[in-house]
């Protein structure tokens, strides 16, 4: 795989689009003394070569009433049913990060409920898929740390 080369100007615009995603191509333009269409062709490069991959909504889940996340360790009874029970895991909706882990456990997903009952819930749908052996819940108490900023600003700079 062909290492991407980026310039400063690149590095500039990645930046701007950390920190705000929505930031028009005029603005960027702007800043940089140049034209809105340099921008954009720039962009289009970088989302051409897989740097960039489309643009993401951010939800505070605690004012839609999303308070309840917990973390979810499982064991299978089969790792060959790996991929079987990640596609039913995969239609749970509250289900919104899953991960093939070492260790302990066989998978590690993160969930999303209103509150302790419906987490109640939605980790009894799935404790019943076929072929998982063992759960076991965590509850976050509170996120500290959840930026990424801080890394894509590092890896972009290494590029």
């Amino acid at each position: 795989m062909n290492k991407v080369r980026l310039d400063e100007i690149d590095h500039t615009i990645l930046d701007m689009l950390i920190e705000n995603t929505r930031v028009p191509f005029t603005d960027i333009a702007k800043a940089l003394d140049m034209s809105a269409g340099t921008v954009h062709v720039r962009v289009k490069k970088m989302e051409d070569a897989g740097i960039i991959q489309g643009s993401t909504l951010t939800v505070d889940y605690d004012k839609i009433g999303y308070t309840f996340v917990a973390y979810v360790g499982i064991i299978l009874e089969n790792t060959a049913q790996t991929n079987f029970i990640l596609e039913r895991i995969g239609k749970i909706p509250y289900v919104v990060v899953a991960h093939i882990i070492t260790g302990k456990y066989d998978l590690f997903i993160q969930l999303r409920a209103k509150d302790k009952v419906h987490a109640k819930d939605v980790i009894y749908q799935i404790n019943d898929i076929e072929g998982i052996r063992h759960t076991e819940s965590m509850i976050s108490l509170e996120e500290c740390i959840n930026d990424t900023s801080r890394l894509m600003h590092k890896i972009f700079r290494e590029l």
